[in-house]
């Protein structure tokens, strides 16, 4: 048994024979008004809610906020929450919230809901729990409040105030539920499966008592109160005269143009029109709240910076160093003077560190605890003869520069991929061919080891002409996909996709390519796709083919199997990149070689749902070899290199 008592707070101490209720949904919405990624406010049948658009860390909060003399969840506790939600919206299952352990992403508890069910889902001592309330009619577009009451081996569920439904489980709410560790994630389960699809505009934990009695009768029992977000509840005030009976006209209703005016008392139930962002606000006595707001769209692409190299350059790869800046490590062809890292000063990139390097192909960014590393990988070694070796840089506070830090044996290397698996770090490494031209060899995966400080091979992987690795998670499963380029005979080879289990990456599906030298996943709302970029068919007998299709394939649910979605006329392609403007999905890829030139339009695609993805932006390009996206203070861009020209280019997005 627990030797502690779990204490939610300061704030939650005991007053009376009450404790404080928890607003669990103020903690991840803005106090000032200000816009939040993900997350947009709604009003509907005269009272306002939030909408989840993605399960970002925005949503979330770490557990020990809460629960700060003890780390153990209440044994007895209310959940009292307010939603609006539709039934051509609903998904199988949705989340109200859940607590996820995060090294290990472990379910701890969570509320859940499905059509006509509500369940409480929490890890006991026999394992995953449910307590399932069948036949709670919420899908219907109106408001309705819940309140859900747990003690000991009862569970109680009352729906609008009316007759509260009973459940007597075999084995009580545990005790010693520790949340240490834990984050609580608000309108989801940390995974884009599972976001809350309506609107939320009440979510509490009360602590140590049964809420019911705290908040029914009322005389709007679908719209019960008992802690609703300041940003929520603050609608225009009424003038204390009685203007029931006036018609629109006769209102006085001030409307502000330009700049942020002040929100004082004396503007209170004021609207002010923002000229620059389109946006429509209303003021609360205290902050503008967003009333209407013109969604971000892109409209151009203004070519803003051009970046003279030393060499051309095969990748790009940005990053951030917390309190130095934005930067972007460029991969040289040539050996010397190495490649470049820029630093992106005052809107444009400026040199600020040069490496030695031999033709390097590509860079990764990955951190492990505080420490940041950048791996680069060669595809030769310093001098004929010399075995390749790739390098591992470490980032020094001290010195502010890239120090060397660890070499490891590779084999003309393409690419690197560093991701963590429950909480254990590891970098993948491509290698494309050996030394004798066999382009049939093993690739490998190294795994940190915390007592040596080093990366150590933990699995090596056959690969057919390796260019690209490509980790990704969906649900509680890894992936690892990796881009086979050329057999020895052939481009026309399968490319494979890996799943982790039991310590090691097993076969999960083999997709055919031709040439592929790039994997891109992405996800749309609960939508999983995979771009490939194939860059040649070689063919026995006449030219090579490189006006060849693309392909996006979409993980299918039920036959857990990637499947194509749409074939895309590419040229040469060797990169795919994905970004976002606003609710707008893109892809733009890296042309290259069309059989006679090397200076092609590459191409941005805009999604458009059942149509896929559409061209709505060409861009003239030279042996495009990368493109990445990224955002300042000054604006959003992209960014491309070039394997032909010592020319790499900035484009602006022009974005209303």
């Amino acid at each position: 048994m627990a030797t502690c008592t779990a204490v939610v707070s300061a704030s939650s101490a005991i007053e009376g024979k009450y404790l404080h209720p928890v607003d669990l949904l103020s903690r991840v919405l803005p106090h000032n008004g200000e816009a939040l990624s993900g997350v947009r406010m709604v009003q509907e049948g005269g009272e306002r809610g939030v909408q989840f658009f993605s399960p970002t860390q925005a949503h979330t909060f770490p557990s020990s906020q809460l629960f700060i003399n003890c780390p153990l969840f209440p044994a007895e506790f209310s959940i009292v929450a307010t939603v609006k939600v539709s039934h051509t919206r609903v998904k199988k299952n949705e989340y109200l919230f859940a607590v996820v352990k995060e090294n290990v992403d472990q379910l701890l508890l969570g509320l859940r809901f499905s059509k006509e069910k509500v369940h409480l889902i929490y890890q006991g001592s026999m394992g995953r729990q449910r307590l399932s309330f069948k036949r709670i009619r919420l899908m219907d577009n109106h408001w309705h409040s819940i309140v859900l009451a747990v003690s000991g081996h009862h569970a109680t569920l009352t729906l609008d105030c009316g007759i509260p439904l009973e459940l007597i489980h075999k084995q009580p709410f545990p005790s010693d539920l520790s949340t240490e560790g834990s984050r609580f994630h608000i309108g989801s389960r940390r995974k884009w499966k599972g976001l809350f699809s309506g609107l939320l505009r009440q979510l509490v934990l009360l602590p140590g008592s049964d809420a019911t009695p705290r908040v029914c009768p009322s005389y709007k029992p679908s719209l019960v109160e008992l802690s609703i977000p300041t940003i929520l509840s603050n609608l225009p005030v009424k003038s204390p005269i009685n203007d029931v009976l006036l018609p629109p006209y006769e209102t006085e209703v001030r409307v502000t143009l330009g700049s942020k005016p002040a929100c004082t008392a004396a503007e209170q139930g004021q609207l002010w029109f923002d000229t620059l962002k389109r946006g429509l606000f209303l003021c609360d006595g205290a902050y503008w709240h967003s009333m209407l707001q013109e969604k971000d769209r892109l409209d151009y692409v203004d070519d803003y910076q051009d970046l003279y190299t030393t060499s051309e350059t095969l990748d790009i790869e940005l990053f951030q160093i917390p309190s130095v800046g934005l930067f972007a490590a460029m991969a040289h062809r040539a050996n010397k003077p190495g490649s470049a890292i820029y630093r992106w000063n005052h809107g444009h990139f400026q040199l600020y560190q040069n490496i030695s390097t031999f033709k390097a192909q590509a860079w990764k960014q990955f951190t492990i605890g505080r420490k940041m590393f950048l791996a680069v990988s060669n595809s030769v070694g310093p001098a004929d003869g010399e075995r390749e070796l790739s390098v591992i840089y470490r980032w020094s506070n001290k010195r502010l520069k890239f120090v060397r830090y660890q070499t490891l044996e590779t084999h003309s290397a393409r690419d690197w991929e560093a991701f963590h698996i429950n909480n254990e770090a590891f970098l993948a490494v491509a290698n494309h061919r050996t030394e004798n031209g066999n382009h049939n060899i093993d690739s490998v995966v190294y795994k940190w080891n915390p007592g040596t400080k080093t990366f150590e091979v933990n699995q090596t992987i056959s690969t057919s002409g390796a260019y690209d690795w490509e980790f990704f998670t969906v649900g509680p499963y890894h992936f690892l996909a990796v881009a086979n380029a050329f057999d020895g005979t052939s481009t026309q080879t399968d490319s494979s996709i890996y799943i982790w289990l039991g310590g090691a990456f097993q076969l999960f599906q083999t997709i055919k390519t031709f040439g592929a030298t790039d994997w891109e996943m992405f996800q749309i709302g609960n939508r999983v796709f995979l771009a490939v970029a194939n860059g040649h068919m070689l063919c026995e007998r006449g030219p090579s083919l490189y006006t060849i299709n693309s392909t996006i394939y979409e993980l299918d649910m039920t036959t857990k199997m990637f499947l194509k979605f749409q074939d895309i006329v590419t040229y040469s392609a060797v990169d795919w990149e994905f970004f976002s403007v606003g609710d707008e999905h893109f892809l733009v890829v890296a042309n290259s070689y069309d059989g006679s030139s090397y200076s092609l339009n590459s191409v941005i695609y805009r999604w458009q749902g059942y149509e896929g993805f559409v061209p709505v932006h060409r861009l003239p390009t030279i042996g495009c070899s990368d493109w990445e996206f990224f955002t300042s203070a000054e604006g959003s861009y992209l960014m491309y290199s070039s394997a032909k020209a010592p020319l790499s280019k900035v484009f602006k997005l022009r974005i209303h």
